[in-house]
């Protein structure tokens, strides 16, 4: 409590300095390491002026939190439906600076090649978070592997959970793990769906190694760099939007990451 007392005095304290001073303050973005981190170092190199403080978040602990209680000016490691779940249990609202990136979920399995090996009874791992769990479903269906109750039609709004299975020809057990620890689950279920981020940072290629990967067609869920309504018109917080949505950014995301990040800048613009 003393600490989130401190932390929200320091933050009316920037908030009342003049803009000139705030500005030449670094910008406090908490972010996952991979690819959020590396993409922000990027953006470093190729925007100097802009003091970046980026603070890279272990996994246990909330950037949503971080945000709300002041400790960082900004966060960049969700989608949005996983942030409008966040500002119900937080009790706040936040701001959304841009849109970045999609990481396409992926099934992934260390004992089959192919989907169709995928015997009866096989246990799948998946996202034990409402947002990702559901997300998870909907990849299970569009593999053929579920099928969701009729009005389930839209990922983004009709949140589905196990409950919700409406066919299950295979007769899969869905064992719900917290999103960091699938990929050290791999081994020991038949199939796991695994957050692009935590894919990339186990050594695994999502464009290559999937067995099925999430269309980034009409996708709901891009990464998005996040603020408090407070500090959304920062200049600081425009221009790294503005570096994050530029061809330069989107262009590197294309090359380093080979289609296991995708940008949502569109392919020609860069």
């Amino acid at each position: 409590m003393f600490k989130t007392t401190i932390s929200r005095l320091a933050l009316l304290t920037a908030l009342a300095l003049p803009a000139s001073l705030l500005a030449a303050e670094p910008l406090r973005v908490a972010a996952d390491p991979v690819p959020h981190a590396e993409i922000l170092a990027y953006v470093q190199k190729i925007d100097p002026q802009l003091k970046l403080k980026v603070i890279e978040i272990s996994n246990g602990v909330n950037s949503n939190e971080l945000l709300a209680h002041g400790d960082v000016d900004a966060n960049y490691f969700q989608h949005l439906p996983y942030l409008h779940s966040q500002e119900q249990a937080l009790g706040t609202k936040f701001a959304v600076a841009a849109s970045v990136h999609i990481e396409p979920l992926g099934i992934y399995s260390s004992k089959y090649k192919k989907l169709s090996e995928i015997p009866d009874n096989a246990k799948v791992a998946v996202p034990n978070n409402v947002t990702n769990l559901s997300r998870a479903l909907y990849l299970l269906q569009a593999q053929e592997l579920i099928t969701l109750k009729a009005g389930f039609n839209d990922p983004s709004r009709d949140q589905a959970t196990p409950k919700d299975i409406a066919g299950n020809p295979k007769h899969l057990k869905i064992l719900e793990i917290e999103s960091p620890q699938i990929p050290r689950a791999l081994d020991d279920v038949d199939l796991a769906v695994i957050n692009g981020n935590y894919a990339l940072e186990a050594g695994l290629t999502p464009a290559k190694d999937a067995l099925g990967l999430e269309s980034p067609k009409n996708n709901p869920y891009a990464n998005i760099l996040v603020t408090t309504p407070q500090l959304e018109n920062d200049p600081r917080i425009k221009q790294l939007a503005k570096d994050l949505q530029s061809p330069e950014v989107a262009k590197f995301i294309r090359q380093k990451y080979q289609g296991s990040v995708i940008p949502v800048t569109p392919a020609d613009a860069g």
